[in-house]
């Protein structure tokens, strides 16, 4: 994950802004937490300034995106938290799971420093058809997902019972990621957005250029309208975004 961020990383800050409304879900799934380490953490788009926060960021081109007066950060992997055991209330990693190079090892590390909660915001890979820019014109992409995003069932396995929330993403969403323009198609024939969405600078330039060029097509001539255009009279859009909150026991040591 390193190499790659700090290759695709460069002025990501600039389309990857915090949604006010995604921060507002995220800090209710942190819920009483007081100490959280943010892993994958990048420029800290969704650190929530009410709480103590360490920034966990393999790539250094990440760190130095980070805003004068961020939670401080420190360059280490998901793999192997410098931090120990039940150390802080809550462990956060937003859309990051997928880029690990051992999710198992991860996830682990995020249920063995959090001594309340885990959080993490996901994508479900069972909804891989949910979205029409991926169903209708770039399929790869969601084939190249699928399985790098671990399913519900495999983070039950890693981190026990755990709440899958359905994170709608609003029509104007501010946040640049991949389902960000589902209602505002023109804007993925953008070169600039697509720089700050990894599916699509992993994606071969063949498939992905064959891709949008049929999409300009559809624009042009109105087909996309025929086909999706009920969907600029909705507000919101499930495209298969999940907030996954698991609760942690309560630690032997910590009821003595």
């Amino acid at each position: 994950m390193t190499a790659v961020y700090d290759t695709i990383g460069r002025g990501y800050a600039g389309q990857r802004r915090a949604d006010p409304r995604l921060a507002a879900a995220i800090r209710a799934a942190l819920g009483n937490a007081r100490s959280v380490v943010n892993v994958g953490a990048g420029g800290g788009s969704y650190e929530p300034s009410d709480l103590s926060v360490l920034a966990v960021e393999p790539s250094r081109e990440m760190i130095r995106q980070r805003p004068i007066g961020a939670a401080p950060a420190v360059q280490a992997v998901a793999e192997r938290l410098p931090l120990a055991d039940g150390s802080v209330d809550a462990a956060l990693a937003v859309l990051t799971v997928h880029h690990w190079d051992d999710r198992a090892a991860g996830l682990a590390e995020l249920a063995r420093v959090a001594r309340r909660r885990v959080v993490i915001l996901t994508w479900d890979p069972a909804r891989g058809d949910s979205f029409w820019l991926t169903a209708e014109y770039l399929p790869e992409i969601v084939a190249f997902d699928a399985g790098r995003f671990p399913s519900l069932g495999e983070l039950e396995r890693a981190l026990g019972p755990l709440d899958a929330r359905v994170l709608s993403v609003p029509h104007d969403c501010v946040d640049g990621f991949l389902g960000a323009y589902w209602r505002r198609p023109e804007a993925y024939l953008d070169p600039d957005v697509r720089r700050a969405m990894s599916g699509f600078i992993q994606l071969s330039p063949g498939p992905a250029d064959a891709g949008l060029a049929r999409l300009a097509e559809d624009l042009g001539s109105g087909r996309w309208e025929s086909r999706f255009g009920h969907l600029r009279t909705r507000d919101e859009a499930d495209l298969g975004y999940r907030l996954i909150v698991s609760e942690r026991a309560p630690r032997r040591d910590a009821a003595r």
